[in-house]
């Protein structure tokens, strides 16, 4: 009997899921004939808010996958991670990356079209263009529902009907995207934060635009003053996800925000005075060729307009031009830990199965972890076995524990305690803080802190390598 999984959506989790379904199918010894991954993608029939091209993996917001330290920071061991467990969207990261520093980002364009290739190669997975309008159809007995934060309003009232819970949503939003050759170099300067060298770097990758205290000051009050994007009115109480605050907003919370968020000058220093500005914006390269730059933490929501206006503000910007205006888009998550059971099986019908954003992840490497383990979860049941789940202290156990309710205070449950949660190590269980480091000198002070990441990391990819 031919064993099918249909996964529903191409974007990062369901291209991941694809790829793992393919993979294990390959290594368990069924042929393409005897096994085989329909990945169901509504673009470009239809087009959603945010997406412009009919890539499978569409990176629609940042061109950043964040930090790719693995020792140290928990999306850094993240990526190691599935880099072991054959990921095709690190593959297809690690193949396209541009200079950011410590972060690892990507030639979006040249990212996706690399992940497609590599979907349309595979001889165990098919794309069907064309949107599924409601439930799947009973005889497809292994769905995999990746259809992200943007799911197409007849799909999403199809869950929403058979789950009866009320739909969780929150607003999410773009940064600008600016051509290099529209930059005042004669303000502008190349370096990392602290001079720090990543993937594909050589420690001077980001453009920084400095302020004075008189422009910073001047530029949040034009902030909150500017024409924002009007609200529909069933939109109105939607809160936002904390960690992709609209510029905006930040201000809003007081003048000082951005100085201690994005716009810190921390581990920079204008060359032209050798002093530490007093604010800094800085830009990320978004494609290979070095000619497109995006502005880091400038997510917003102000209007067109004003967006060009305000930004041209910015020393350095003044005759901007702007490849891509910000703009903000409304995101919906399940409540996963009511309505999902491990393995990511719907408990009112367990043949759909859900990955992604949709979860209640934030961040692309996040909803690609989720296809990766669904992926092999689907596997599992089209081969009658039990699927096995992620370790614990590993950052994909970590993340599987945070959408099936591992992370909830005891008798909770309610709409209100889950929230879309970036892979943080306050997600991973806890370990004994190192006392000496590895030449058996005392560890002191804030190098405490750091020993205990180290750990962490350590442990954490000890386990994959086992479970992998």
């Amino acid at each position: 009997m031919e064993k099918i999984i249909h996964i529903i959506g191409a974007g990062l989790a369901g291209s991941e899921a694809a790829w793992q379904a393919a993979h294990r199918f390959a290594k368990a010894g069924l042929s393409s004939d005897a096994a085989h991954i329909i990945l169901h993608e509504m673009r470009p029939e239809r087009q959603t808010e945010a997406h412009h091209t009919d890539y499978c993996a569409e990176l629609v917001c940042s061109n950043s996958f964040r930090s790719d330290d693995k020792e140290n920071n928990a999306v850094g061991v993240l990526h190691e991670e599935m880099r072991l467990a054959g990921s095709i969207i690190l593959h297809a990261a690690d193949a396209n990356q541009v200079p950011a520093g410590g972060a690892l980002a990507v030639d979006r364009d040249h990212f996706s079209a690399a992940v497609t290739q590599a979907i349309i190669d595979n001889p165990y997975i098919t794309i069907e263009r064309g949107e599924i309008t409601g439930l799947p159809p009973d005889d497809w007995s292994n769905v995999i529902i990746a259809t992200g934060p943007l799911t197409s309003l007849p799909l999403a009232k199809a869950i929403h009907a058979l789950t009866g819970e009320e739909e969780l949503a929150f607003f999410d939003a773009i940064a600008p995207i600016i051509h290099k050759d529209s930059i005042n170099f004669d303000k502008a300067w190349f370096q990392s934060r602290y001079d720090k060298v990543g993937p594909g770097g050589d420690g001077a990758d980001y453009i920084n635009l400095p302020f004075s205290e008189e422009e910073y000051y001047r530029f949040i009050d034009a902030l909150i003053a500017g024409e924002k994007t009007e609200f529909k009115e069933w939109e109105k109480n939607t809160p936002y996800f904390e960690g992709c605050l609209p510029v905006e907003v930040m201000a809003e919370r007081g003048r000082e925000t951005l100085r201690f968020g994005p716009m810190k000058p921390v581990g920079l220093i204008n060359p032209r005075n050798a002093e530490r500005p007093f604010a800094v914006m800085q830009l990320r390269q978004d494609n290979k060729l070095g000619t497109l730059y995006n502005m880091v933490g400038f997510q917003t929501k102000l209007k067109y307009g004003a967006q060009t206006e305000i930004f041209r503000m910015v020393p350095g910007l003044e005759k901007a031009q702007f490849a891509r205006l910000g703009g903000i888009h409304r995101n919906t998550f399940l409540n996963s830990p009511r309505l999902l059971d491990q393995h990511f099986c719907l408990k009112a019908k367990p043949c759909l199965r859900f990955a992604g954003q949709i979860t209640g992840v934030e961040g692309y490497l996040e909803s690609a972890a989720i296809g990766l383990l669904a992926g092999r979860f689907a596997v599992a049941q089209a081969l009658g076995e039990t699927p096995h789940l992620p370790p614990p202290t590993s950052a994909l156990g970590a993340l599987h524990r945070h959408i099936t309710g591992g992370h909830l205070s005891e008798g909770a449950g309610s709409k209100k305690a889950f929230q879309p949660m970036n892979v943080n190590f306050g997600l991973f269980p806890e370990i004994e803080t190192p006392t000496h480091d590895a030449e058996g000198k005392r560890i002191k002070g804030k190098e405490k802190g750091r020993a205990r990441k180290r750990a962490l990391a350590a442990r954490a990819l000890e386990s994959v390598r086992s479970w992998v």
